[in-house]
């Protein structure tokens, strides 16, 4: 179980690591308001600029998804595993 949670949590830390660092170069115009999650501020959105935000909201589900996966869903799966298999012994 400690293994789920190391992966789970290196997995929520480095995809928001990430989502930080592009969302602070992409959404920041000042210091004053709108940090992170404000609009873009870039004026002529070109490739890079597109895969970089494309990137950024795919990091942001990677890091919630991906955490709930090692968190919830592969400990269920192996508790039904389990239950499953004590529950078919006993028949």
């Amino acid at each position: 179980m400690a293994d789920e949670f190391m992966k789970g949590l290196f997995v929520l830390t480095g995809g928001a690591l990430a989502w930080l660092v592009l969302s602070g170069w992409y959404t920041t115009e000042s210091f004053e308001e709108g940090q992170l999650v404000a609009d873009v501020t870039v004026s002529q959105i070109d490739i890079y600029a597109t895969v970089a935000l494309t990137l950024r909201e795919a990091l942001f589900w990677f890091a919630i998804i991906g955490a709930l996966t090692f968190w919830v869903l592969i400990p269920a799966a192996r508790e039904a595993r389990s239950a499953w298999a004590s529950r078919r012994s006993s028949d």
